[in-house]
């Protein structure tokens, strides 16, 4: 191949020569007639940076000139233009060099190291080494680390304490907890919310466990098809979030009940529930710091990684900042949502049924949300919200319409 390149680089040079030829048959030799040549005492100040280059005028065989290592910068960019010093000083300082490339399409495409910035928790060095430093330093040990505490955790206490059960008997009667249109909205930000963070955290941590295991191959390709996924399916949870926010917030609406059950902890310790309305005090927390705050910010953050904000310039420190801000937020997400997993999975008998099927026995909901239980009683909320209650229920005792 490099024969090839001086094989055309000669060609080229001989059919230039010719040209010349023709029209100035006594030219001298270029290298001869450059130091008298009066027009190189009024030359232009070089501009920093590589301006534009001929590639047949870089002679491949520069380096093999015997005082090539004698060169001056100023003698080296004349034969390597891209091959001094100074140029080099003016990249690696962030130096924006030109490009014909307009501003609005390619907004760093003369840049190619940027500017020196320090972002939390890196040194002062260059933006692209400083998210480097901060995502290996920081998000990936401590992320990892917080998300296995807190897996840990939740284990411990289910091996301590168990699944909490109900102290008394089932009447039959049931309460409508969650209308299908709830049902829908909840398991669609479920859904797409189990597939982000697989998806995340395959991509984020499974070098270090799978890679190994399932060989760069079957790795490459497995992460590929997951990117697409989290990709598709961050639209889905954007969506989905807005409706479930809208569709709870009237509910999760602070009243001074919740602190009585903040500063008892819920009794989940001691065994004795606080009585809470139709949520508590750890599902509004769970609703309005992880819902409304961290999905917001998770939301922005990757709507920004996806090139979906419009009018915004995406530049290399955009997609930084955007990306340090997404992954903070998505592992204290998750933290606060394998709390909420737990506790309507495993962690309490029936909270599964009732985002299943929508139906609580009334003896969950007065052990439970006793204040909600006690609204219904005295007719203040319906047992049955929906039009009409699934076929079999009312023969369990269940009203059909309040």
């Amino acid at each position: 191949m490099k024969y090839i390149v001086w094989s055309m680089a000669l060609a080229a040079s001989l059919a230039c020569g010719l040209a010349g030829a023709q029209a100035q048959p006594a030219a001298p030799d270029a290298a001869a007639a450059a130091p008298s040549a009066p027009a190189a005492a009024t030359a232009p100040a070089a501009v920093g940076g590589v301006q534009s280059q001929n590639i047949f005028q870089v002679k491949p065989d520069a380096s093999a000139d015997p005082k090539y290592a004698e060169q001056s910068n100023g003698e080296r960019m004349k034969v390597q233009p891209g091959n001094n010093a100074p140029m080099w000083r003016q990249v690696g300082q962030g130096v924006t060099g030109y490009s014909s490339l307009p501003v609005t399409q390619a907004p760093e495409a003369g840049n190619l190291i940027q500017r020196f910035v320090q972002y939390p928790g890196s040194r002062v060095t260059n933006a692209g080494e400083a998210w480097r430093q901060v995502r290996n330093n920081w998000i990936i040990p401590y992320g990892g680390s917080l998300l296995l505490i807190v897996a840990g955790a939740i284990a411990l206490f289910y091996w301590r304490k168990g699944m909490i059960m109900l102290h008394g008997a089932e009447t039959g009667r049931k309460i409508e907890r969650f209308t299908p249109f709830e049902r829908s909205a909840h398991w669609a930000n479920a859904i797409a919310f189990v597939a982000l963070a697989l998806s995340g955290l395959v991509m984020a941590f499974g070098k270090f466990f799978l890679l190994p295991v399932m060989g760069s191959t079957l790795f490459g390709w497995l992460t590929y098809a997951l990117k697409n996924v989290h990709n598709f399916a961050g639209p889905l949870f954007a969506v989905s979030l807005t409706i479930v926010f809208f569709t709870f917030v009237k509910d999760n609406l602070p009243t001074k009940e919740d602190i009585t059950w903040i500063v008892k902890g819920g009794g989940l310790l001691s065994g004795h529930e606080v009585p809470s309305h139709r949520f508590n005090a750890g599902e509004k927390v769970v609703f309005w710091a992880g819902v409304l705050g961290l999905g917001f910010i998770v939301v922005a953050s990757g709507l920004v990684l996806d090139k979906l904000i419009p009018g915004l310039i995406y530049e290399r420190g955009t997609m930084q900042i955007a990306h340090m801000v997404h992954a903070v937020a998505t592992v204290v997400m998750m933290v606060m949502f394998m709390g909420h997993i737990y506790m309507g999975t495993v962690g309490m008998q029936g909270a599964y049924k009732a985002m299943r099927t929508g139906y609580v026995d009334e003896t969950w909901a007065k052990e439970h949300h006793e204040l909600w239980y006690d609204d219904i009683q005295a007719g203040k909320i319906p047992k049955q919200r929906s039009a009409t209650a699934p076929a079999g229920e009312a023969a369990a005792g269940k009203p059909v319409q309040a």
